[in-house]
Parts: structure tokens; C-alpha cells; sequence
């Protein structure tokens, strides 16, 4: 039986030497590989072409999208496409026998469309914003509604749905999912170890841009897909918007109503931690991540708030950058 051809995408901006440790895990793995940079000032561009890779670089004139640049990645090999696409972010080093385990997932599954695995942090114990990240990447194996970038993909199936949309900016993936759901076809996630992510945020400001991208994402993709990302919505709302100014009139006049918003992120904090601790994080590092977990739908709200009134004003979504 004749192998699939698999060909691999890979974008960055400033990767570094997280580019090449991404690029040198693909190039054994898979049959070609691309690389799609945004305007790199590093070096990157240079280092991918001594490796051997095919480069793209994107016009610095239009605002950079990572689905931009996984569109343009792809578009490099239509003249000659493979089966499967391997989409894989710059800072992530791909697993040894991934790419084959995610072959493996395809076969007899016409159905199936995405593949993808586990990712994990490079170095979890860098920073708690690091632990942050390694927790979020701890996902169940299964049928699944959406996932991150790393991705394998069926090609006839990419260019059915029109590839990735350019102008979502943040949650650029979930809405590609969701319109590959929409056409009726599946997404799974394997139990096997896909990529090593280096998120590199040791910087509270790091953190919190990485969160205000997180709710751009919520609103965008809320827009275009209304029952997608709603029970985020919904509580940046709540505990973003509407508890503190019912905080504020409290403070101001009503000294109960404070005492009741006060217990309510009392209630919520806690469901938080007994939620972390049942993913079995240990009591110290639960009640840790739950208060960013809490304080996160503050800039989640900020990223929500930046995205209407960019929709309002007509203006190009631009990327929110963390790093």
C-alpha cells in the first residue's frame, strides 16, 4: 500500500531557535516542508533556507494573520498537493513518529478531516504564565469540536471549506474547525504527544496581552459563528463587565450589593481551583492558576471591547502580539 504524501507548514515571526528546532523535527517526518514568515527581523528567513526549506515571505503591507500565513503556506504546494497537510506554529518542536501516528488515525476514515494530539510545554517550570499554557494544552483524547494550529490536515478538504479565514486575528483555528464541522465532517484528537510549544512568557504584561488576544478571539469568531465561544462570552460579561460596576454602585451606595458581588467571585475562584485540582494539579498550584484564571476575563474583555470597535470603525484586525 502506497504511503500518503504529507507535506508540513510551519509559520513564525522571530522565532529564532525555536524555528529551527521546529524545522529540523519536520524534516525527516515529512515529504516537504514550507515555511511562511512575517516579517522576521531575526534571521529566520536565512536559517530556514539553509536548512533547505522552502520559504515564504508575506507582504509587510498587508496586516499578518496566522491564518494568513497558514493560507500562504498552502497555497506553495498546490501545484503539486499532498494528502495531508501538517500545519505546526514556529515555536514548536514536532514529537518523533507523529506524523506517522496521525497517518495511522486517518486510515479507512473518510470522514475524518483533522488529527491532531498533545501539545506540551518546553519549560512549564519557567514561569507560572509557562504552567498556565502546559495546563490549558492538557485536553482529553476523542471526537472533539476544535483545536489549536498544530494540526494535521486532509487537503481536498482544506480547499473545499477555503482554507483558513485572513481577517480572524486570534482563534483562527477554532473557527476553521467550526466550518469543517459544519460540513459535516469529524475532528479527533489521538493520545499521543504531537508538539513541544515554547510559549517563553515570563512577564506579567506577556500574560495579559496573551489573554486580551484570547477574548479578540472570543468576539471575532463569536461573530461569525454565534453558538461558538458563547459560555466565554458570557462569563467575561459577568465577571469582566457587569459584577464590578455592580462593585463600584456598591461601594458607592449599597454596601450589600458589594458584599454580594464580593461572594460571587468568592464562589467562582472556588469552583475554579476545585476544577484544577480535579485535573490534578496540586492544592498550591490550583489556588495559583485560578487567580489568573479569574483575573484573565479582565483583559479578556479588553480583547472583546478592541474588536467592536474595530469592527465599528471599519478598521484591519492587527495581531495582538505576547512575544
Amino acid at each position: 500500500m502506497t504511503q500518503p504524501t504529507v507535506a508540513a507548514v510551519a509559520i513564525g515571526r522571530n522565532e529564532g531557535e525555536r524555528l529551527i528546532r521546529c524545522l529540523t523535527s519536520l524534516r525527516a517526518q515529512v515529504d516537504r516542508v514550507v515555511y511562511v514568515d512575517s516579517g522576521s527581523t531575526d534571521g529566520s528567513v536565512q536559517a530556514a533556507r539553509d536548512l533547505g526549506v522552502a520559504v515564504v515571505e508575506l507582504d509587510t503591507s498587508v496586516p499578518f494573520t496566522a491564518a494568513r500565513a497558514r493560507n500562504a503556506g498552502f497555497d506553495a504546494l498546490r501545484q503539486d498537493p499532498p494528502e495531508f497537510v501538517q500545519f505546526v506554529d514556529g515555536d514548536c518542536g514536532v514529537e518523533d513518529g507523529w506524523i506517522a501516528a496521525a497517518l495511522d488515525a486517518f486510515a479507512g476514515r473518510d470522514d475524518l478531516v483533522i488529527v491532531t494530539g498533545w501539545r506540551s510545554e518546553l519549560h512549564p517550570e519557567a514561569s507560572v504564565y509557562n504552567r498556565l499554557v502546559d495546563y490549558e494544552w492538557h485536553r482529553p483524547a476523542g471526537e472533539i469540536a476544535a483545536c489549536g494550529g498544530d494540526m494535521m490536515v486532509r487537503s481536498a478538504d482544506f480547499i473545499a471549506v477555503g482554507g483558513f479565514d485572513p481577517t480572524v486575528i486570534a482563534a483562527e483555528d477554532d473557527e476553521f474547525c467550526t466550518r469543517i464541522r459544519k460540513s459535516g465532517k469529524r475532528l479527533l484528537r489521538i493520545p499521543v504527544a504531537m508538539t513541544r510549544h515554547d510559549a517563553a512568557m515570563l512577564r506579567f504584561s506577556q500574560w495579559w496581552q496573551r489573554a486580551v488576544r484570547s477574548g479578540h478571539g472570543f468576539a471575532q469568531v463569536g461573530d461569525l459563528h454565534p453558538d461558538y465561544f458563547r459560555p466565554e462570552r458570557r462569563r467575561v460579561m459577568l465577571y469582566g463587565g457587569v459584577l464590578p460596576v455592580l462593585a463600584l454602585i456598591g461601594a458607592l451606595w449599597f454596601w450589600s450589593l458589594l458584599l454580594a458581588v464580593i461572594a460571587l467571585y468568592t464562589v467562582s475562584y472556588g469552583r475554579t481551583v476545585q476544577g484544577l485540582r480535579r485535573g490534578e494539579l496540586p492544592r498550591k498550584e490550583a489556588l495559583h492558576q485560578a487567580l489568573f484564571l479569574s483575573l484573565s476575563k479582565f483583559p479578556n474583555l479588553s480583547g472583546m471591547i478592541r474588536y467592536h470597535l474595530r469592527k465599528a470603525r471599519g478598521r484591519a484586525m492587527h495581531i495582538i502580539e505576547y512575544k
